[in-house]
């Protein structure tokens, strides 16, 4: 509502209450850099989203494929939170950015997937990403998996990527989601486009 009572109704094209707030948060931005706020709100409308974050990749035989930059708690329960507003089941595949933030969130990845799964959700997890070094290891994707294992839903962890992308092949079935979730690895949206392929 601008001053004087003027009401503008902003449909937004990307899902999700965090994006609610962002568009909260530019609308107070620009007003205070004297956009009008009919011109915003118009803005807003045209806004699509950026790659990688619920990026919709495409849907083949029923099942649709986003692939979505989450790599933290946080931001793994925002895309959580906003999928399931919407029907269907979900088929995770998050790839850990490094042994590192793995080790140090683990209770918190744990939690983050037992409570915001469903019980037909299924999560997969190759190995974490590694680049070298003397990187501490003795954190892994099955500690995480196990976890959510322990708490009654559907997690199991893979050797590599490719074999999670197997899996999730094997398991798909239409009204189906496929997320791919991870950072500091540019192969993912690729990877996300093969899967596609596949279905």
């Amino acid at each position: 509502t601008e001053q004087g009572g003027a009401k503008h109704a902003v449909t937004l094209n990307v899902p999700g209450a965090h994006n609610v707030a962002n568009a909260l948060a530019a609308l107070g931005a620009v007003k205070a850099l004297g956009v009008p706020l009919a011109e915003a709100t118009a803005a807003l409308e045209t806004f699509s989203g950026i790659r990688r974050r619920m990026e919709v990749v495409g849907t083949a035989n029923g099942v649709t494929v986003i692939d979505d930059f989450a790599h933290n708690p946080d931001k793994i329960a925002a895309t959580l939170k906003t999928l399931h507003a919407f029907d269907g089941r979900l088929l995770i595949l998050f790839q850990p950015h490094g042994f590192g933030p793995l080790k140090l969130m683990k209770s918190e990845f744990i939690e983050t997937f037992v409570g915001l799964m469903r019980e037909d959700d299924v999560l997969l997890m190759p190995e974490p990403v590694y680049y070298g070094g003397t990187t501490d290891k003795s954190v892994g994707s099955e500690d995480i998996a196990s976890g959510v294992r322990a708490e009654g839903r559907n997690a199991e962890a893979l050797p590599t990527r490719d074999a999670c992308g197997d899996r999730i092949v094997e398991l798909a079935k239409p009204g189906d989601r496929i997320i791919i979730m991870g950072a500091r690895d540019d192969t993912l949206s690729t990877f996300a486009a093969d899967l596609l392929g596949r279905l």
